[in-house]
């Protein structure tokens, strides 16, 4: 335990402004796939179509990662950043995988909408602490809408896209690899 908190205190976040520019994006990703969303609340095709470019571009591309980079993770970040992405595929399965056999789909994209929320928790070792105190609105508002089904659909992605938004224009601008933002 000493060793894993020795490693967090000496960690730099070198790709915040990256995972800024991503949250920027999936934020307008999840706000136009809703306002096209239909029947299925969020429309798959806009969000699996924008989720692949975007996450192509941001982080494959060597064009963004020397533009908007500082370097690599630590090995510590990286395996952290596999573990985290582990963690919210298992989430979405929890949550919103039994839903697809009955096609609910508010549950389904409230599902992911927690996963995600959940996942950014130990995403904050490779990003900063910034996305710990972003998770607290993002799950609150995913659980919210699935405990009172009154709730419009579109004003809980609304809000789950402009958290995304705000979020990474603060670590988009955001100069210092270093600290906890």
């Amino acid at each position: 335990m000493e060793l894993m908190l020795s490693k967090i205190k000496k960690l730099k976040f070198l790709n915040k402004r990256l995972c800024g520019i991503w949250l920027i994006w999936i934020g307008f990703i999840i706000f136009l796939g809703t306002l096209l969303g239909g029947n299925y609340l969020i429309n798959p095709f806009i969000f699996s179509v924008g989720y692949a470019l975007g996450y192509f571009f941001i982080f494959c591309t060597p064009l963004f990662r020397k533009h908007f980079s500082y370097g690599k993770h630590s090995k510590f970040q990286a395996k952290t950043s596999k573990l985290s992405v582990i963690l919210l595929f298992v989430l979405m399965c929890l949550f919103s995988g039994r839903y697809f056999g009955v096609n609910n789909y508010r549950l389904i994209w409230l599902g992911a909408l927690l996963a995600t929320a959940i996942h950014f928790i130990p995403f904050s070792i490779v990003h900063g602490k910034l996305l710990l105190i972003m998770s607290i609105p993002l799950i609150l508002t995913s659980l919210l809408g699935i405990l009172d089904s009154n709730i419009s659909f579109c004003y809980l992605a609304f809000i789950d896209a402009v958290i995304k938004i705000l979020f990474g224009i603060i670590l988009f601008i955001s100069k210092k690899p270093t600290g906890t933002v």
